[in-house]
């Protein structure tokens, strides 16, 4: 009696266990999704669950003869190599990505391309600090500078005992056979994070940050010459094309020309260019089914009131030339460091009556949030970016501290670009593990996944497959369906020229986005039931 009676407690505890766990779900982002499901979507999770699972055994746990740890979401630059020959990997290769909502043009590209693309284009000028005789002095001279413009033949070619340190000549020609590979290891070094800088997270979140505003320095002196910027337009369209990716909006960094009469060439000329490349890639067949991508106008929140409100003012003149390519304004930089929001009030105060001066429309989408500290003036541009009306919250890592302001969140419909791997390698969290991603699903806020810098953080492609890996290989309470939220939502919050930011209209350009990924989405289903299904049988 006394068994039966115990048996009795355990199954309403089991049942009360299984009510309670559902109606937590409930809450989930993601629940709405998993309801309207179809039955093919459904199988296509469960196979990937079982997949993710096997893998678990196979591939992410130590071998017994083997002194290298390995376990799910442990380290990404440790784990990437391990995670691209898997067939989880292969899956998220095919899927299809929605659109890309945070990103940074001059880190987009795999820096050895970016090397390679620089050495065959015309008038880019290189410097280095000291002669690079043999091997070991480009493994450790320090790192080079790039301007554009002319150079006397004659000058003293970097590979020479009596080359002057600093002293600028033609890049093209410094570039040998004998040298090339030293060369591009060279570059590549001081512009990507090294596995060791990504793992060092004792040295705090200033040190890598330090070393990757570095990049910025080496890369700017090239990424903004017109000829090489279309390269670059070229190579991250189509490769997020390659990738799945449909759409994308891109932060730039822009400058107001220091002379007068360069004042309608600069933007102008990049947006030109960016434009007509846009065009050009969507009328080849790679290039067909892509949307689009936009530009969120950015400037350096490190600068002075009135270096930031004469390059608000450019960005106003240049808007109405292109307002089908600028989405939006944003301030970039180390945010625990350089100026809040707080402090940048009459700044933006000044840019909302600017726009309603001149009758343009540029919403904001901030960067806040991207902080390890709870309740400083830099966690509280939260604070600022929602009062500030952001349509979307560029990381907003710290928002996981602040309950009140994720129900703001919600209630604003305001989305949260979340960058997994760049959070990790810029030391805000130890792995995928301590992401607060999953806290902001369960909580029903609106996430969309992107990769912030590939090109320097580690990548090494233009994608978005190595973030949705990550996500989907390490959260038991994400799957495949959880991951088809996150894509969705961000075609929702995309910012399509003329459609409200997270605002479905009938009839208008983010339906008809929405439906055609819904369709591509059943049709990638259908092909993890049909091809894949099979494959995990044999794990």
């Amino acid at each position: 009696m006394a068994s039966q009676s115990v048996g009795a407690l355990v199954r309403e505890h089991v049942s009360s266990r299984a009510a309670f766990i559902a109606k937590e779900k409930e809450r989930r982002h993601d629940f709405g999704y998993r309801q309207r499901m179809s039955p093919l979507a459904v199988e296509a999770a469960n196979v990937v669950r079982d997949i993710r699972e096997k893998e678990k055994t196979k591939v992410w746990s130590k071998a017994p003869e083997s002194e290298e740890e390995v376990y799910p979401g442990m380290a990404f630059t440790l784990a990437k190599d391990r995670m691209e020959k898997t067939l989880l990997w292969k899956v998220v290769k095919q899927m299809p990505k929605g659109a890309l909502l945070h990103c940074h043009f001059d880190a987009m590209c795999d820096m050895r391309w970016m090397c390679e693309a620089a050495i065959e284009t015309p008038n880019i000028l290189v410097s280095v600090p000291q002669p690079l005789l043999k091997p070991e002095d480009y493994a450790t001279a320090a790192a080079p500078s790039f301007q554009i413009g002319e150079a006397s033949a004659d000058l003293t070619p970097i590979t020479s005992a009596s080359y002057k340190a600093d002293t600028l000549v033609p890049l093209s020609s410094q570039i040998t056979d004998a040298n090339r590979e030293d060369f591009i290891n060279y570059f590549v070094r001081h512009t990507t994070i090294s596995i060791e800088d990504s793992l060092t997270h004792h040295h705090g979140l200033h040190d890598i940050w330090r070393r990757f505003s570095a990049v910025f320095r080496v890369i700017l002196g090239i990424s903004q010459y017109v000829p090489f910027f279309r390269k670059m337009v070229r190579r991250v369209i189509s490769q997020l094309a390659a990738d799945g990716v449909r759409y994308v909006d891109i932060r730039t960094v822009f400058f107001v020309p220091e002379n007068a009469e360069d004042r309608n060439k600069g933007a102008y000329d990049i947006l030109t260019a960016f434009r007509e490349e846009l065009e050009a890639f969507k009328a080849t067949p790679e290039g067909k089914n892509f949307w689009g991508a936009r530009i969120i106008w950015t400037t350096l929140r490190m600068h002075g009131r009135d270096f930031i409100e004469e390059n608000m003012r450019y960005c106003v003149e240049v808007y109405k030339k292109f307002p089908d390519i600028i989405a939006g304004f944003d301030l970039v930089g180390q945010e625990d460091l350089g100026r809040p929001l707080l402090d940048l009030i009459p700044e933006l105060k000044y840019f909302e009556s600017l726009c309603a001066q001149e009758k343009v429309t540029i919403p904001f989408f901030f960067h806040a949030g991207e902080v390890n500290s709870d309740g400083d003036v830099h966690d509280e541009n939260l604070f600022d970016a929602i009062l500030l009306g952001t349509k979307r919250i560029g990381h907003g890592f710290s928002l996981y501290k602040h309950p009140l302001l994720i129900e703001e969140v919600r209630n604003r419909n305001i989305c949260l670009e979340v960058c997994p791997i760049s959070n990790e390698v810029l030391r805000l969290a130890s792995s995928i593990l301590s992401h607060p991603l999953p806290a902001f699903m369960a909580n029903g806020v609106a996430v969309a996944l992107a990769n912030d810098d590939p090109g320097i953080l580690g990548q090494g492609a233009t994608g978005m497959s190595h973030d949705f890996y990550q996500v989907l290989q390490a959260y038991d309470n994400v799957g495949l369906e959880g991951v088809g939220d996150l894509v969705e939502t961000s075609v929702l919050f995309a910012a399509f020229e003329g459609e409200e930011v997270g605002v479905v209209k009938e009839g208008g350009y983010r339906e008809k986005c929405l439906n055609e990924l819904r369709a591509e989405w059943e049709a990638f289903c259908k092909w993890i039931v049909d091809e894949v299904k099979p494959l995990a049988a044999q794990l």
